[in-house]
């Protein structure tokens, strides 16, 4: 339970203990959340259904808490039942805000991810075989114990309002879930509200935003604005060994 201590849930009980510094990073990117100036219909559904799983670390890419987080994911892959129609999210806070210009932050999401699939890897996790490990592959999507998440990456210095949050934040959303959505229409519909919205809030569409297949979701996850010649700069001794379709 000691462990625990530094973790809080979308779902409060009694046997889970937070501080004060926690609770009120979580309670400020919830009110972001829900925002009028926040255009993801999807991520206000899922907080008001009490979908959306949040946890608090001290340090992007820190490696010393990756093991934290690594677990923390692996006990939200095993809650996600593929019948529960409500849009899920695991949304990792991290309460150390040290002016990282976006390029630094999106290196800085890319060694946090390398090392969560480098974690994975240790225990014996394999890439999951519905996506590519390759990020350079249109089909690729980052496995973390054993599941493909597509993840969205916002920091206090984004370019984009929409990704502009007080804290810096890394979202993991199950790509089996947005499987699910697209194959009951709800996928298209959401996409189609977010960036009408998005228009709306921000005066134009994330240029990066792109759908799945088409090109590599790596380039989405940080936010910025990417250079043709962009290279993702993943750091982990598995990416790249193999591609998986």
């Amino acid at each position: 339970m000691a462990r625990r201590q530094n973790k809080i849930s979308s779902q409060l009980s009694p046997a889970v203990f937070y501080n004060t510094s926690e609770l009120h990073a979580i309670n400020e990117i919830k009110n972001y959340i829900q925002s009028p100036k926040f255009p993801c219909v999807g991520a206000k559904g899922a907080l008001s259904q009490s979908a959306v799983t949040f946890r608090v670390y001290d340090e992007l890419a820190g490696e010393a808490g990756a093991a934290s987080l690594h677990f923390d994911l692996m006990e939200y892959v095993a809650s996600l039942s593929p019948d529960d129609p409500r849009i899920q999210s695991f949304v990792a806070i991290f309460k150390t805000t040290d002016g990282s210009s976006e390029i630094e932050f999106e290196d800085k999401l890319f060694r946090q991810l390398s090392y969560l699939v480098d974690e994975s890897d240790s225990l014996s996790l394999k890439w999951n075989a519905e996506v590519s490990s390759d990020p350079e592959n249109p089909h690729f999507s980052t496995s973390i114990a054993g599941h493909p998440f597509f993840i969205v990456g916002m920091h206090p210095n984004s370019s984009r309002a929409a990704r502009r949050t007080p804290y810096p934040v890394l979202v993991f959303n199950s790509n089996l879930q947005f499987n699910r959505l697209r194959e009951d229409g709800r996928y298209d519909r959401l996409k189609k509200i977010i960036r009408e919205r998005e228009l709306e809030i921000n005066g134009s569409i994330n240029p990066m935003l792109d759908d799945f297949g088409r090109s590599s979701e790596a380039r989405q996850y940080s936010g910025r604005k990417l250079e043709e010649s962009w290279k993702c700069p993943f750091h982990s001794k598995v990416a790249n060994t193999e591609t998986k379709k």
